[in-house]
Parts: C-alpha cells; structure tokens; sequence
C-alpha cells in the first residue's frame, strides 16, 4: 500500500453527512467506542473533524490528528470545539506521552496509515485497556465509494497487522463495501 492522503481541494466532500453516516453512522462509532465522558481520545485522520465533533461531547479531551495542516484549517473555519486540540502529526510519529491514551479511532484513513510504525506508535501511546474502533474501505468492495482496492485491507488483514502485538481484536466485521475493528490494547 502506498502512502497517500486526501485531497484537501476536495474537503467538502468530508462534510457530507449523508455519505459519511453511510458507512459509518455517529452512533455506531460511539457505540464502539464505549466512551463514558472522562477520556483522552484520537481521532487517527481526522481531516475537517467530521467524526471528531461527533466525539468530542462524549470524551474529556479529544485530539484531532492528521498530517495535513490545510485539513485543520478547513476544521478551523468551521469552528472547533472547546475540548479538542489539532495535532499535525503522522500516525507513526505521535507527540503523545506513553499511555496517554484512552482510546482512538480512525474512519476510512486505515489504508493511508497502516504499517508497522504506526502500528508500534499507537502501542506505544495507548493506555493499557484503551480501545481502538476503526472502520475504513474493504479490499472486498466494488470500490464504487473510496480508494482503489488496490489500496484496500481485508478483514483478514487487519487480523494480520496486529498479531504479535499488545491489541486484543475483539471484533473484524466486514460489510458489503467497509470492514469496522474493534480493538483492545492490553
């Protein structure tokens, strides 16, 4: 899989409700999540902070990250609320204090970030316990929606990425064009 981000140019479609929720709904999200109001949590790619607004008045802090800063600045004029902070940052190079996490997720950036680095980062920063929700494009999908396929992972993938690491994969559903993970760092 080749590294690859989001055009900012096309940001607006982000903003989309009615095809965001398609493939992953606020209430799914935070239902996975099963946040109770006291946690820190990372949004992995959160781009104009879409589902980091959904989040954050369920957590006590929320850190919206991702790598490119014109993505905040479309968050920003949008107005960003009280308890989330933009960080601009790699997935493979968070600037988070071990265990200073109590959970993260990512919607549809899986396939931009996932690597070993990444994968050793989020181990590194997430609180024993901490929950990881992440829902992203299906290799299994027509591609109609999202990236190529051939910048897909498979459920089985997700399995495989995090096998021989601190994360207990609790859930791997696949569905007709995404898959959701559920994932506990132990």
């Amino acid at each position: 899989m080749g590294f690859h981000t989001f055009d900012v140019e096309r940001a607006e479609l982000l903003e989309d409700a009615a095809a965001r929720y398609r493939f992953c709904s606020r209430e799914e999200l935070l239902g996975a999540l099963a946040l109770d109001g006291s946690e820190t949590v990372a949004d992995l790619g959160s781009g104009t902070g879409f589902y980091t607004e959904d989040v954050a008045p369920f957590a006590d802090d929320v850190y919206g990250v991702d790598v490119q800063e014109a993505m905040h600045e479309q968050f920003r004029e949008k107005g960003v609320p009280a308890n989330v902070s933009l960080v601009t940052a790699d997935v493979a190079d968070l600037p988070f204090d071990d265990g200073g996490l109590d959970a993260a997720f990512s919607t549809n950036t899986y396939h931009e970030f996932a690597s070993d680095a990444a994968f050793d980062e989020l181990e590194r920063v997430l609180a024993p316990g901490a929950r990881v929700v992440h829902v992203d494009w299906s290799a299994a999908g027509a591609g109609e929606e999202g990236p190529p396929t051939d910048e897909r992972f498979a459920p089985a993938d997700v399995r495989d990425h995090h096998d021989d690491r601190a994360f207990d994969v609790e859930t791997v559903e696949d569905r007709p064009e995404t898959w959701k993970a559920v994932l506990r760092r132990v």
